[in-house]
C-alpha cells in the first residue's frame, strides 16, 4: 500500500456496486456457475460476505477447528453466510459493504478479492461494469508484483503486460495488452478473460493457466 492511502473506501465503493448489479436476481440466476471453479455466483458472494465479517482471530479459531485445513474452514465459512435464498445472501453482503473487518490480510488484498471475485460473478451473469480504473490499476500492481494470496507474479513472470484503458504497465518479455480488469483476471488464473487480450504473450499465459 502506498504510504498513508487508506484502501476501505475503494473496498467498500466495490462491495457497493456488486451489491447494487445483484438486486432483482431469480433462484436461477444466483444458481448460475461462476468463474470460481465449483462455486456459483451465490457461493462466491457468500464467500465475499464471509470475508468480511471474520477478523484474525476468529480466522485463526476456524483454522484450528479444521485442523488447519485451509479449503475445509473456507467451505465453512462461506456455509455460514449462504442463508435461505439468494435474496437472503444478497441481504448479508449488504450488510457487511462497509465492513473494515478482515482476515489477517494485507488491505490491498481485500480489494483484489472484492474486484476479482465480482467479475467471477458478473461475468457468467452477462453484467457488465466498469470498474475505475484508478481502483484496477492498484489491483493490477498488486496481483503483478506478489503470490501471497493466489500465484499471480509467478504466472506473468518475462512478460510484458500493457493496458489498454489505464497507466498500468509491467514487466519484460512477449507482450499481452488488453483492459486492466482482463489483465487482472488472467494473471489470477481466470482462462475467460484471454479471449480479451492480445499479443504474443497470450498464448503463453494460456500455457500457464491450462499447466
Amino acid at each position: 500500500m502506498r504510504r498513508g492511502e487508506d484502501l476501505w473506501p475503494l473496498v467498500h465503493a466495490e462491495r457497493a456496486a456488486l451489491a447494487d448489479d445483484l438486486a432483482g436476481l431469480s433462484e436461477e440466476d444466483w444458481a448460475t456457475p461462476s468463474l470460481c471453479a465449483g462455486l456459483t455466483v451465490r457461493e462466491v458472494l457468500a464467500h465475499l460476505t464471509s470475508g468480511a465479517s471474520l477478523n484474525g482471530l476468529r480466522w485463526f479459531a476456524g483454522v484450528v477447528r479444521c485442523r488447519f485445513d485451509f479449503d475445509a474452514q473456507v467451505a465453512m465459512r462461506l456455509a455460514e453466510q449462504m442463508g435461505a435464498s439468494g435474496a437472503d445472501t444478497l441481504a448479508r453482503f449488504r450488510a457487511v459493504v462497509s465492513s473494515t473487518t478482515s482476515p489477517p490480510l494485507p488491505r490491498i488484498a481485500m480489494l483484489g478479492e472484492a474486484v476479482v471475485h465480482g467479475e467471477d460473478i458478473r461475468r457468467p451473469l452477462g453484467i457488465a461494469a466498469d470498474r475505475p480504473v484508478g481502483t484496477l490499476t492498484r489491483v493490477a500492481e498488486y496481483y503483478r508484483g506478489s503470490d501471497q494470496v493466489v500465484v499471480a507474479r509467478s504466472r506473468v513472470a518475462d512478460l510484458r503486460l500493457e493496458a489498454a484503458d489505464g497507466p498500468f504497465a509491467a514487466g519484460e518479455g512477449p507482450r499481452v495488452a488488453g483492459s486492466t480488469l482482463a489483465l487482472i483476471m488472467a494473471m489470477t488464473g481466470r482462462s475467460a478473460h484471454l479471449g480479451d487480450l492480445s499479443g504474443d504473450g497470450v498464448e503463453v499465459l494460456r500455457g500457464r493457466l491450462d499447466g
